[in-house]
């Protein structure tokens, strides 16, 4: 996630960077873009996904309620 924290990036580009099948970054994208944690924008053929901040901020809030408080030293 961290090559979609500064721009929008398409598939076929993740896909050289990554050296991944398209198909399997693409299962992987829709399970990120089903849990809110990035989002897809339609470009003609080609769809550019990039973070959802409000997304990994729920993730963190939740996240933050499920972890217990460290103890104090």
């Amino acid at each position: 996630m961290t090559r979609l924290r500064r721009e929008a990036r398409c598939v076929c580009d993740l896909q050289v960077e990554l050296g991944m099948a398209s198909n399997l970054l693409s299962y992987h994208l829709r399970i990120l873009r089903e849990a809110s944690l990035v989002s897809g924008t339609r470009r003609g053929r080609r769809v550019e996904y990039r973070i959802d901040p409000l997304g990994l901020e729920l993730l963190r809030r939740d996240l933050d309620l499920l972890l217990p408080e460290a103890e104090p030293r």
